[in-house]
């Protein structure tokens, strides 16, 4: 291989793979900080319009998330219930499961300050920990890979 093409394929396999195990060390930190400090809730699996959407393996979730405390509807009886549409952080199997069938109940856990950061409970979540080794092994690979190439360049 040419000095230049390696050295090129070295640098990009390696910020490749550098930036895919920052990626997946922020999602797998975000998403077991809101499981741990977030508020559970059900959630309900929405029917998408968009042909675009049902691409996603990830569902388009509805949930209603209590305003904060200085809000009362013109009554002032109680706190007026928001409702928040997003899609769960961290879900990537090629398929949308059939538990995820528009209608389905699901547990979730949400960030109080931001609603729209939700993520799946862990019962719910399945085999979250194979996605996550599988992807951090990717990157793992391609970091060593790029590295290898590096170093072959340089000597």
């Amino acid at each position: 291989m040419d000095t230049t093409t390696a050295a090129v394929s070295g640098l990009v396999l390696a910020l490749f793979g550098g930036v895919l195990l920052l990626w997946c060390a922020a999602e797998v930190r975000l998403r077991h900080w809101v499981r741990r400090r977030g508020v559970s809730a059900v959630a309900t699996v929405v029917a998408e319009n968009d042909a675009h959407g049902q691409l996603d393996s990830a569902p388009l979730l509805s949930f209603s998330v209590p305003s904060p405390e200085g809000c009362a509807d013109r009554f002032g009886a109680g706190r007026i219930a928001e409702l928040v549409l997003t899609r769960p952080r961290g879900h990537t199997p090629l398929r949308r499961p059939e538990r995820f069938a528009p209608g389905a109940p699901v547990r979730i856990c949400y960030d109080p300050v931001r609603p729209c950061r939700a993520v799946l409970a862990a019962g719910e979540a399945g085999r979250a920990a194979a996605v996550d080794l599988l992807w951090g092994a990717l990157g793992t690979a391609c970091l060593v890979a790029g590295a290898g190439l590096l170093t072959a360049v340089g000597r």
